[in-house]
């Protein structure tokens, strides 16, 4: 059982980290709406790709860590609560992912003439990282959301799930450098 002192730290932790994911969010949202030129759906393709950082850092960083820090956050509480909050802050960070997703292809496509897709190492370990979630998704929601699968088995799968959850999430940050220095180095005049 934790101390009162660790209980003390951890929770200055987790609102530490809070503000870390507000402002990482806040900065993309600048850095996209103000310092490159705003938001636009498919009218205007140049700016529908400031909604593929945007979205892609509230969904695979924020809320996918979110998701995964509601078990600790969260660990007094009811287990079947904490599922579905984990599961519904993970469907959310899927949804933002793949608007994300599709804002970046849309920017590529809808201009004339059409730019490459998948041209680069982020792009492909992205959309490798943005299936893996999904699939992890589903997995996991099978696994432990639905009533047919017995208690051994669950048992057997859970650290393959934890393992892949916390692997994809060190891949989704280390696809976002990526994408950040990748906008930083060429999106530039």
């Amino acid at each position: 059982m934790a101390s009162s002192a660790d209980m003390r730290y951890f929770n200055w932790l987790v609102l530490l980290v809070q503000l870390l994911g507000v402002v990482s969010v806040v900065i993309t949202a600048v850095w996209m709406g103000h310092f490159q030129g705003g938001f636009a759906w498919t009218e205007d393709p140049a700016r529908e790709f400031s909604y593929h950082p945007l979205f892609m850092v509230i969904g695979m960083i924020f809320l996918y860590a979110d998701g995964i820090l509601a078990y600790r956050v969260f660990r007094n509480d009811r287990k079947f609560y904490i599922k579905i909050l984990h599961a519904g802050m993970h469907v959310a960070a899927l949804v933002f992912a793949s608007v994300g997703l599709k804002a970046v292809f849309d920017s590529h496509n809808l201009v004339d003439p059409p730019l490459a897709n998948l041209y680069s190492l982020h792009s492909w370990l992205g959309l490798l990282v943005v299936i893996g979630f999904g699939l992890q998704w589903v997995l996991g929601f099978a696994s432990f959301m639905l009533p047919w699968l017995g208690m051994s088995l669950r048992t057997l799968y859970m650290p393959y799930h934890t393992f892949w959850g916390v692997t994809l999430l060190i891949l989704a940050t280390a696809t976002a450098l990526m994408g950040i220095t990748e906008k930083a180095i060429f999106g530039n005049p």
